[in-house]
């Protein structure tokens, strides 16, 4: 007999899930503290920062740097190579698998988002929750790639390697490696 799916295991696999689960919400509760704590610890107490960030996010590599406020659905998700650097004020929603390649850049007031909603509001609405039902689909960011700021990057996108996005684009398909894309939508100008 095969058994049912948890609300987690709905969400990771992109099925449409309830966020009020118990479970879910105890982690984004527990993520929020972190993140609270993480944006009111100086940047120049490296222990304690370590620390948030061993327990806030799924995995990070050496030498990653993540400038306060940063903002978290649920932090576990997220996963970071080494050499990279996240600029303040960016927004992750990880209610899915985001992936971020090595040496790479994050720009100020990065959006990324994992999640969405069905658009027929019968799928979407729950009359015994506060909380719409969503689904989900994963962020990857590849190896050497610049994200400039202000950027949103829609679920189920890739970025290729060594690619580069310009500020305030908004991303809502996968780009290849090698190139510089912008706009909005986001599309490839030129190859690198």
């Amino acid at each position: 007999m095969m058994q049912e799916k948890t609300e987690k295991e709905k969400m990771l696999a992109g099925e449409i899930y309830d966020c009020a689960d118990k479970e879910l919400f105890a982690r984004w509760q527990r993520a929020k503290q972190l993140q609270l704590q993480y944006n009111n610890t100086f940047s120049t107490d490296q222990d304690q920062i370590s620390s948030l960030l061993d327990e806030l996010l799924g995995s990070r590599g050496e030498h990653v740097w993540i400038s306060a406020p940063f903002f978290v659905d649920y932090g576990e998700n997220i996963h970071i190579g080494s050499n990279v650097e996240i600029n303040m004020n960016c927004v992750f929603l990880d209610c899915n698998r985001i992936t971020i390649g090595d040496f790479s850049g994050i720009g100020p007031g990065v959006h990324i988002y994992t999640v969405f909603h069905p658009v027929k509001p019968s799928e979407r609405l729950s009359p015994d929750s506060t909380f719409w039902r969503s689904q989900t689909s994963p962020v990857e960011i590849g190896k050497n790639v610049w994200i400039g700021g202000g950027t949103i990057i829609l679920p189920g996108v890739t970025i290729g390697d060594n690619t580069t996005i310009g500020a305030g684009s908004v991303v809502t398909r996968s780009i290849p490696p090698n190139v510089l894309a912008f706009g909005n939508p986001c599309r490839v100008i030129r190859n690198v």
